[in-house]
């Protein structure tokens, strides 16, 4: 049977196998790390302790950090345009549900949703309104005026009283079903869903007309007006979408950690994601969750003290040092990141095994 005359669900399936193969790993791995280490993944006594329970917390933030690299890369590796200023979606969508939650008054699922859509809509606003002032700067001065924005909001909310200024404030006001102190199994596998739903959400408006617009943006945005499009619209519907992602990344990132202060505004949920997209593969689906499952993986298991015999060595001290070493050998090593090289190998070497085409000796009548 041809490829052209396979069902439809069956080509999906081929072409998809092996993000289908991650995704079961990924359901089934809490009931695996807690039949291997004896511990409950459901936790202890009600309280979430044990091996499963904690490496289903490390894999939470795991999701949400790729959340966030892919909403990056929507911008970055998909349109060309180059932003400083991301975490400014991030940590606004954590204030606003966490505002919404604890101050508004209302019910705990009810404070959630509405908390949820306020957050998403503002940050999508937000982009849209960011992009529309500045994105007539091209370059690094585009990148400058959204790192002053961002640094400018990040102070305003790091001083203001309602927000309890540099203290933050907890969330207590977190629905039962959700909870992820007491329900992690449960959240682990919300935070599993929102990824796939975004990834799914990304390839497929990559692969629409919308997404061929924005890829000729990046490749040459003064050829895509010159044929007729507005690169502009476009330009600015990749931030909104961009922003309205990472404010979702925000919100999941502090119900789980239960708390809501200024730090989830500083540059550094803009300098990881740009690693994270950098290493795992620029403008590619899966590169930047590659990224970031590598890049905090890495730091959860490396990050610490490893006793050697007599010798004690604590790679924390010297932990940024080490990954700045880390990112200057993987960018060498893989120069279009992880999955960008895997793919130009492959190409590379499939051309390499193709049979070269026979030419036919033709006479003059033929």
């Amino acid at each position: 049977m041809s490829t052209s005359t396979r069902p439809l669900w069956r080509r999906a399936l081929q072409s998809n196998v092996v993000y289908l193969a991650v995704v079961a790993f990924l359901i089934i791995f809490p009931h695996l790390m807690g039949w291997l280490t004896g511990d409950s993944p459901f936790g202890v006594g009600g309280r979430p302790r044990g091996q499963s329970v904690f490496w289903q917390s490390v894999l939470i933030e795991v999701f949400i950090f790729a959340i966030l690299a892919m909403s990056y890369n929507l911008i970055f590796g998909f349109t060309g345009v180059i932003s400083f200023g991301h975490a400014l979606f991030f940590g606004l969508g954590g204030y606003i549900v966490g505002l919404t939650m604890e101050r508004s008054g209302l019910g705990a699922e009810a404070a959630l949703l509405v908390g949820a859509v306020i957050g998403v809509v503002v940050c999508g606003v937000l982009g849209f309104l960011m992009g529309l002032v500045s994105l007539r700067l091209r370059g690094v001065y585009f990148a400058i005026f959204t790192l002053a924005i961002a640094e400018m909001v990040a102070i305003y909310i790091g001083r203001w009283p309602v927000t309890n200024a540099e203290d933050g404030f907890p969330l207590a006001n977190l629905p039962e079903l959700i909870n992820p102190t007491r329900n992690r199994l449960t959240y682990y596998y919300l935070a599993l869903f929102l990824l796939v739903v975004t990834f799914i959400f990304i390839r497929r408006l990559m692969n629409s007309p919308t997404g061929k617009v924005l890829l000729a943006i990046r490749e040459n945005e003064n050829r895509a007006q010159a044929i007729g499009y507005n690169t502009l619209t476009y330009k600015l519907l990749a931030i909104a979408l961009a922003g309205m992602i990472a404010a979702g990344a925000g919100m999941v990132h502090v119900i789980l950690n239960k708390k809501v202060g200024p730090e989830i505004l500083t540059v550094t949920y803009t300098v990881d994601p740009l690693l994270m997209t950098i290493i795992g593969g620029v403008g590619t689906f899966s590169g930047p969750v590659i990224g970031a499952a590598s890049l905090h993986l890495s730091e959860r298991i490396f990050n610490r003290e490893f006793v050697i015999g007599a010798t004690t060595i604590n790679i924390g001290e010297s932990w940024s040092l080490i990954l700045g070493i880390i990112f200057i050998v993987v960018v060498m090593v893989f120069p279009q990141g992880i999955v960008g090289t895997w793919a130009r190998w492959r190409a590379r070497r499939s051309t390499a095994r193709s049979p070269a085409p026979t030419v036919r000796a033709t006479s003059a009548g033929d």
